[in-house]
């Protein structure tokens, strides 16, 4: 009775693969057909100063930690991810921001701090104290300001008036089972990319006796001046992530180009085309991640094909980036994932200079469409570029993504597994701890994981 259950669970199995397998051998016999540019000698050294199999902490942690904020970045950093991830956009008086909604209604109390309504009171402050306008000319300005307001798009309000929302209750209120009181008694703030990379260096927010944070704003003629305050990290790790950024779409937030990126990253001495750094210097040492030493402590990211050009144009491939791929309607999605439509975006990050593909993964609990089948996987082996897909939630996707549950059933024509060179991971601890398993942490890269609420213990959180 037993062995003709297993039988046909067997034969059931069987018969369910065979059925996904017709479609998937179309597939795999059209690749053969489809026709994927090469990255060129230059470009792949560039790509090559990334090392293989980097965890990159997605917003920090979206599992453990309110996303994106100082509490999310000192844990990934303290976990040892390679990189910490962020999404970036501009404040309207020039902030560089880690933020991934352009609304700034899921991830702030912005409701009850500001409303739909122009904040003209603050506004009228903001001018009167740390511009060098006269009356006339701020009451100028904030007419400009009210007919170009957006209710909750962050580059409606001046980084003064962002720093008045708290971005760590609402984590506490969505996820009881990880919520801490030190999110909201440290008070949690819209991140700007330059916290993001003082904390990779090592250091957390300076802070005042209330615990607001210690920021210097000073006059200039239209807008302020900020200069943010950092302190060593009493708690720091030792280790030294990189930072892997995502442009958005160009219209978002049009006063983001990738020039101003660039002179924003030289500012603050990570610009690797003004600032580069021997090739010597190892990704890891000592049980330490090292990345953010090197030439790959900089990747950026997008889904946008005018974004992805504007960084050609910008930084000529010498910043090692991503293109990101999904699958929808949108501008710039993929709508036909066929191995000749798959191929022509393959080839559109080439063209553009592009030394990595993102695509997404399937699975819960996110359920995104599936853009990194096998077959699909094989396309980005052809033209040599590295697959950095996104995101990681689970155990049970690393183990699929990575081949263990399909290892040696490769077809003709398609690339053995594994089928992914980096994991944007919510779940660093996870995935540190899976590659730590298979045994492809690098020589010098730390070996055993601890405990994420541990860590955040130890944080003071």
């Amino acid at each position: 009775m037993l062995k003709h259950v297993f039988t046909l669970g067997a034969f059931t199995v069987m018969m369910i693969a065979c059925n996904e397998q017709d479609s998937f051998n179309d597939n795999s016999a059209d690749i053969s057909k489809v026709a994927v540019m090469q990255l060129s000698p230059e470009m792949t050294k560039i790509r090559d100063y990334v090392p293989q199999y980097p965890i990159i902490a997605h917003r920090g942690s979206t599992f453990w930690t309110p996303e994106e904020t100082e509490s999310a970045y000192r844990w990934a950093r303290n976990i040892g991810a390679d990189y910490l991830e962020a999404d970036l956009q501009i404040s309207k008086d020039g902030v560089v921001l880690a933020l991934h909604d352009d609304n700034l209604k899921r991830t702030t109390n912005y409701e009850n701090v500001f409303g739909e309504t122009f904040p003209e009171a603050l506004r009228r402050e903001y001018y009167q104290t740390y511009t060098l306008m006269s009356d006339s000319e701020i009451e100028t300005q904030i007419a400009s300001d009210r007919a170009a307001f957006i209710p909750a798009v962050a580059n409606s309000y001046m980084y003064w008036e962002l720093m008045k929302l708290d971005a760590g209750k609402w984590f506490n209120d969505a996820n009881p089972e990880q919520a801490r009181s030190g999110f909201v008694s440290q008070h949690q703030y819209i991140s700007t990319l330059e916290d993001l990379i003082r904390i990779g260096e090592g250091k957390k927010l300076k802070r005042k006796a209330d615990a607001t944070r210690d920021v210097v704003i000073t006059k200039e003629k239209k807008q302020a001046a900020y200069t943010f305050l950092y302190e060593v990290d009493d708690k720091d790790s030792g280790n030294r992530p990189g930072v892997y950024i995502e442009f958005k779409e160009p219209w978002l937030n049009p006063a983001l180009t990738p020039i101003v990126l660039g002179k924003e990253l030289s500012r603050l001495g990570w610009n690797i085309i003004d600032k580069p750094i021997s090739a010597n210097e190892p990704w890891y040492k000592d049980e330490k991640v090292n990345i953010g030493n090197t030439n790959a402590k900089v990747i950026l990211q997008t889904f946008s094909l005018s974004s992805l050009k504007q960084a050609k144009d910008a930084f000529q491939g010498k910043i090692p980036m991503c293109f990101l791929l999904w699958k929808g309607s949108g501008a710039t999605d993929i709508m036909d994932d066929s191995p000749q439509g798959y191929a022509s975006f393959i080839n559109l990050g080439i063209e553009n200079f592009a030394h990595f593909m993102g695509p997404a993964i399937a699975g819960a609990p996110n359920n995104y469409p599936e853009m990194l089948r096998p077959w699909q996987a094989s396309l980005i082996r052809k033209s040599n570029m590295r697959i950095h897909a996104y995101s990681f939630d689970t155990m049970d996707q690393m183990k699929k993504y990575f081949g263990d549950y399909n290892y040696g059933n490769t077809l003709p024509g398609q690339s053995p597994p594994p089928y992914v060179d980096g994991m944007f991971t919510n779940r660093s601890e996870m995935t540190i701890d899976y590659y730590i398993s298979k045994g492809v942490r690098p020589s010098g890269a730390p070996n055993h994981v601890k405990s994420a609420p541990a860590i955040l213990d130890q944080l003071g959180y």
